[in-house]
């Protein structure tokens, strides 16, 4: 089967959806039209873009680039958790900790996954890194961010019970520890709901684009499996690491309750 290739028309016509959509938001005044507009116009410039730099990449398969470029797509997803953060932490630990929690997980688990499981060579192979750490580091950011931001706004809202519990003569990670956890799950909720709806509910994204590009259904289910699996791992990895790094950086070495360290501004 060959792949059928969409024309500028194709899109176009596909686009009236997202200003029919714009349409309704603003008659039932949601407000939230430029927004889905704005949103758009930015998905359609950066997928441009990245198609571009891709078809570069794919043709020189050069690591310093490659690099270069896996830098990029990590700093803008550690920007992404520290905004969606309702009290982030101030200073440089705001956007450190996400993005050192993603760097660790992400990063480790990829390469895990290049040289071990799949056995590319060389393993910086662009065609299969740069796809296989941008759907590591977008799922990672979802749940360091989902964490994070369960932590530290349970922290802020529990501080007096955190305070008694430090005064009874408890740890700080003893006096912690519930809102640890609740933090932990909120961030293995949405990638656990995902695997336990795959195939049945959705077919995922990997999948859906390898039968799409032509490739045998159960070649593209096995390479589904393994992704899910890749990013179940990479995000239990990576709330962890931020879970316990942002629970550390709320007490100081007195083990006192610092929630000076965190930001009073709320989101929109």
């Amino acid at each position: 089967m060959t792949m059928i290739h969409l024309s500028p028309w194709d899109l176009g016509v596909a686009s009236i959806l997202i200003f029919l959509l714009a349409g309704m938001s603003w008659r039932l005044k949601l407000g939230v039209e430029r927004r889905v507009l704005v949103a758009a116009a930015r998905s359609a410039v950066q997928l441009t873009l990245v198609g571009m730099v891709l078809k570069l990449l794919f043709a020189q398969t050069n690591l310093a680039l490659i690099g270069l470029m896996a830098l990029v797509m990590l700093s803008v997803a550690g920007f992404e958790v520290m905004q969606r953060q309702k009290r982030r932490y101030r200073g440089g630990w705001g956007y450190g900790i996400g993005a050192f929690s993603m760097f660790l997980s992400s990063f480790s688990v990829t390469l895990m996954a290049l040289t071990v499981v799949i056995g590319v060579e060389p393993w910086y192979q662009p065609q299969y890194l740069i796809p296989l750490l941008g759907m590591m580091l977008g799922n990672t950011m979802n749940g360091v961010a989902i964490a994070l931001d369960n932590l530290t706004r349970h922290a802020w809202e529990s501080r007096g019970k955190i305070e008694a519990r430090l005064l009874s003569g408890q740890g700080w990670e003893t006096a912690i520890q519930d809102i640890r956890r609740d933090a932990l799950r909120s961030g293995l909720i949405p990638i656990v709901n995902a695997m336990g709806t795959a195939g049945l509910v959705s077919l995922p994204g990997m999948m859906t684009g390898q039968i799409l590009a032509g490739s045998p259904p159960m070649e593209a289910a096995k390479y589904q499996l393994l992704i899910m699996f890749l990013i179940s791992g990479g995000t239990g990895l990576g709330s962890m690491a931020a879970v316990w790094l942002g629970s550390r950086r709320l007490f100081d070495d007195r083990q006192r309750l610092r929630l000076d360290r965190l930001m009073s501004g709320s989101r929109d």
